[in-house]
């Protein structure tokens, strides 16, 4: 493996649950050393389930390749081990409470002038000021804030979707902005202050919903798994399953009609001449489709669709999606070491041909402490005895 391409990068994160966790995951996979600072319960996300051979599967997926230690933010010698990480860092990530940073000493302001070249990142989720400020963001509390629910799920009942969304866009965002603050550094010297707003972070994913609710007069309608404004698109019945396709032009549904339904007649039905009427139709459309579909096994449904080039797939489960062909054709899975034994993992999906990326073991609770206070020449045992007065 060549130099990869945050070799030297030091960050040092107050990092709990996801947003935070995949930012910094995603510096440690380009090399950065991530320092990661945890009370002695450790992460509260390393209780989230058990389901990892007693790990928690949130922490497995978001914590490989990080350094963990312990520091009793509540004493006057953790506060001091964490002020001399930060001295020495190029950036730090937070996502604790509001006002928690502020009041360790470490808030934008002091902590530039503690580092005048660090890049101070904090992640919230309303942002700083406004009268949401305070307010407790949790994952599905932001979908719904953002206006997700309301265009997710039948048009009975909305539905969350299915990962933490919220925080991954946040931690995206996070990820994406370090990294133009580090290039930005690089030519003028200075440190940056960056603040990330899961509700805007996924506000932003939400401009196109939005966009057509604002200007077209009416919100998305709730469509299930179907596509809420193209048609055909989404599930469909065959004999033994069900199959996905999607048509995106007159061209692939006048091949579809001919190819996969073999009835051509069918793209001259004037109720479905173009995508805004086949949506405007769709309970007909859906029964001329379920008509054929429905007597053909999923497995020739599926052939037809490839060879029409209609785009199309399978509904995988996770252990379908774990054994996808695809990815192993594509050698894209590998060994991560953890307390608990190797772990299968996905390699990150961006590729380089200059550059790897690291995997490294998921960490301990604490299991880098005592090297990291080596590191500063402090005595770790003593710090980790109470403190006492005279």
């Amino acid at each position: 493996m060549g130099r990869l391409p945050l070799e030297g990068i030091t960050v040092v994160s107050l990092e709990q649950a996801v947003a935070a966790p995949f930012a910094t995951r995603q510096l440690a996979d380009l090399g950065a050393r991530v320092i990661k600072v945890e009370r002695d319960t450790g992460d509260f996300a390393r209780g989230y389930d058990t389901k990892v051979h007693g790990m928690a599967s949130y922490f497995v997926w978001l914590n490989r390749s990080k350094e963990s230690i312990v520091l009793d933010l509540k004493s006057a010698g953790g506060i001091a081990v964490l002020r001399e990480l930060v001295s020495r860092a190029d950036v730090l990530v937070q996502n604790l409470a509001p006002g928690a940073v502020e009041r360790l000493g470490l808030g934008p302001d002091e902590a530039l002038a503690l580092n005048p070249r660090l890049i101070h990142a904090s992640i919230s989720g309303y942002g700083r000021g406004g009268s949401y400020e305070q307010k407790k963001a949790y994952d599905l509390l932001v979908q719904c804030e953002a206006g997700l629910l309301s265009v997710t799920g039948t048009p009975d009942s909305p539905a969350k979707v299915g990962i933490s969304i919220a925080d991954i866009s946040a931690g995206m965002y996070t990820f994406s902005g370090i990294l133009t603050s580090l290039l930005q550094r690089a030519t003028t010297g200075r440190g940056d202050v960056l603040e990330i707003s899961m509700l805007e972070a996924l506000g932003e994913w939400m401009a196109q919903p939005y966009f057509y609710a604002q200007y077209g007069g009416a919100p998305p309608i709730r469509s299930g798994a179907e596509h809420a404004s193209i048609a055909p698109y989404g599930p469909f019945g065959a004999n033994d399953g069900t199959v996905f396709f999607g048509i995106q032009n007159e061209r692939e549904w006048a091949k579809f009609c001919e190819e996969v339904l073999r009835q051509p007649g069918l793209a001259l039905d004037v109720r479905f001449a173009g995508n805004a009427l086949r949506v405007d139709n769709r309970p007909a459309l859906h029964d001329s489709i379920d008509a054929v579909l429905g007597g053909l096994p999923a497995a020739e449904v599926l052939s037809r669709l490839d060879a029409a080039g209609i785009a199309n797939a399978q509904l995988r489960d996770m252990h379908e999606f774990a054994d996808h062909p695809q990815l192993a054709e594509r050698n894209r899975w590998r060994d991560v070491e953890s307390p608990v034994g190797p772990l299968r993992s996905l390699l990150p999906p961006v590729t380089s041909r200059e550059t790897d990326v690291r995997m490294d073991p998921v960490p301990g609770i604490g299991q880098h402490t005592e090297k990291i206070l080596a590191e500063l020449g402090l005595d770790g045992p003593a710090l980790a005895r109470p403190e006492t007065t005279n």
